[in-house]
């Protein structure tokens, strides 16, 4: 089947989709000038680039992010962070919460400053370009599909009238607690979509029983099959196929794991 070109008018899920946000979600980690240039060629002409100072410290210095908008669709990507890092700092099981969006439940206090320091702006230029009812997209990897959660659950728990119509993220940790979760969960079904690369690490953390994972799983297994639903014992299995997949270096899988580059392989040969 191969890859279609970018559609600013898909709506609903499709496999297309995700390989096209997964692809925005990768250009978060370049340059303002590369961003510009690739939105362009998607076809979006309007473009705004997002650098947030936050006051505590974190895997990134600061936070950064994009919106591209055209006439049909409006697109926000986050940048994410190293694996190592987002995994060493996530992992203390005394990370503090605040409560979310609306009182609603309890977010990682990290993620939560690393959303507010560029979250008013982008939610002013969502409003500002959303002048034909543009479709709405959020998207992000590892950290930043974190903030794509975050900024999707809190810009539709402050305005209902601006619900998203999709979430795609990629190796996104856990963001928040039950209580959150299901209220995301509850606005978003069908429209968030989780994907995890077998042992990717970054899923892994911070721990719970506090942090909780959104639903709509999309599991790429040790073969690199994509799965809307796999048991938890066939899960194991997997992932330990995973985990023993390089004899001379086992365990490692966790990090590769987590590439976006690896991602976007996947979703291709998946299309394919």
């Amino acid at each position: 089947m191969g890859v279609s070109p970018f559609d600013q008018r898909a709506t609903g899920y499709s496999l297309g989709h995700a390989y096209w946000l997964g692809q925005a979600a990768r250009l978060a980690y370049a340059e303002e000038s590369e961003i510009r240039k690739s939105t362009e060629g998607w076809g979006f002409d309007q473009l705004t680039y997002f650098c947030g100072k936050h006051q505590m410290p974190f895997p990134l210095e600061d936070t950064q992010a994009y919106l591209a908008a055209s006439d049909h669709m409006i697109l926000v990507a986050f940048r994410g962070t190293e694996p190592s890092k987002i995994r060493d700092w996530l992992s203390d099981s005394n990370t503090p919460v605040i409560p979310g969006p609306a009182r609603k439940g309890l977010v990682h206090l990290g993620f939560s400053r690393a959303l507010a320091s560029v979250y008013p702006e982008i939610r002013a230029k969502v409003q500002d370009f959303r002048t034909s009812n543009q479709t709405l997209w959020f998207t992000g990897h590892s950290l930043g599909g974190a903030l794509a959660m975050l900024a999707a659950a809190t810009m539709y728990l402050e305005d209902p009238k601006l619900l998203a119509d999709g979430v795609y993220t990629f190796g996104q940790p856990r963001t928040c607690d039950r209580l959150l979760a299901g209220a995301h969960d509850d606005a978003f079904e069908s429209r968030h979509f989780r994907f995890v690369n077998n042992n990717d690490v970054v899923p892994q953390v911070p721990p719970g029983p506090v942090f909780h994972h959104v639903n709509a799983l999309m599991y790429f297994d040790a073969n690199g099959k994509l799965h809307e639903k796999m048991s938890f014992i066939g899960k194991l299995g997997d992932s330990f196929k995973g985990f023993t997949s390089d004899p001379f270096a086992p365990g490692t899988d966790g990090v590769r794991d987590h590439s976006m580059d690896k991602y976007l392989e996947l979703l291709e040969h998946n299309l394919d």
